[in-house]
């Protein structure tokens, strides 16, 4: 049977007209991620009303208004918590609602937390150092080469080829370049120069499965040493993508991840980044519970149509494990 949902989400349009820089709406959806995403809803017999940001769900919610689920893919505006503040508000009103809870979304996007957390558990992480000021940047105990990006981003917003820095003598400066252009602190990493790979997963609990484990490599015109901000926007020119198969790298990113999924109480679907060290051991780099959900060029969408699922049944697994966590 089909559901009333609600779809929550951050145009980009909206915020440009109304003043935002372009980088600065890196994370938010595109008209046609929101288009692609109700139609694949309506096609698996579903009827969906669009509600748009956090203070518009707010505001209906405060009216009475309520949907059998809310697909969420807000990324919040300001603060260190912001992916946290549409679940909030569901759990506040009783509503249903998709991927993560608000703990969840909100330790996963402070990278540094996620990664102590990981590490607790006993999983591989690269060693690292949060840096508010450029004094603690002096302070940093770490061998070069090391790799800059900040605390709380996504969509690789703020990495860039100056993200690797060589030699001491550069951290400092490094460090305050970023602190101003973005605004928080920075997350300093030894360097991993291995291969990347990125695993998704759909479900919950003892019913997560991975959906595909994906290999990112980069062609001659790449920023070579990461998965870049302009990597990813000009991807056809500057990456190549394929799936991983029965080669032991894929198991180990497999378990890896299903592990960290579990630990950072990821729900219904996530991405969960990973690199290999100078000996080809995988690390945990990054998790995101609220994973790019465009149907051509998000990372989710493209390892599951590699691996031979449609997108309409990639978000319909990702309803129906909401689905089952509610009894809908």
């Amino acid at each position: 049977m089909g559901l009333s949902i609600g779809l929550c989400y951050e145009l980009k349009e909206d915020f440009l007209r109304a003043g935002f820089a372009p980088e600065d709406v890196l994370e938010f959806d595109s008209e046609d991620t929101v288009a692609g995403l109700q139609d694949a809803l309506i096609g698996l017999g579903h009827t969906v009303e669009r509600i748009g940001r956090g203070g518009e769900l707010a505001r209906r919610l405060v009216g009475g208004e309520r949907w059998d689920l809310v697909f969420n893919i807000c990324e919040g505006v300001w603060g260190r918590s912001r992916e946290a503040q549409v679940p909030a508000l569901c759990e506040l009103f009783d509503q249903p609602y998709t991927f993560g809870d608000p703990l969840t979304c909100a330790v996963t996007l402070d990278k540094g937390v996620a990664k102590r957390l990981v590490r607790d558990h006993g999983y591989p992480t690269a060693r690292f150092a949060v840096v508010g000021s450029p004094e603690e940047a002096d302070a940093v105990d770490l061998p070069v080469p090391l790799f800059l990006k900040p605390l709380a981003e996504g969509s690789s917003k703020g990495v860039s080829q100056h993200s690797l820095v060589r030699s001491r003598g550069e951290l400092a400066a490094a460090c305050l370049n970023m602190l101003r252009q973005c605004r928080q602190a920075v997350l300093v990493e030894t360097f991993l120069p291995g291969r990347e790979v990125t695993v998704g997963i759909v479900g919950h609990g003892a019913t997560a499965r991975v959906v595909g484990v994906m290999e990112v490599s980069f062609t001659a015109k790449a920023e070579a040493a990461a998965y870049t901000a302009v990597n990813k926007e000009e991807y056809l020119e500057r990456i190549t993508y394929h799936l991983l198969g029965d080669e032991p790298l894929a198991e180990q990113a497999r378990e890896l991840a299903l592990a960290v999924y579990d630990i950072l109480g990821c729900r219904d679907a996530a991405r969960v980044d990973l690199r290999c060290d100078s000996g080809g051991n995988l690390h945990f780099l990054e998790v995101n519970p609220l994973p790019g959900i465009n149907h051509v060029r998000s990372d989710l969408p493209i390892m599951a149509r590699l691996a031979g699922v449609s997108y309409g049944n990639l978000i319909g697994a990702i309803v129906d494990s909401a689905r089952e966590r509610y009894g809908l």
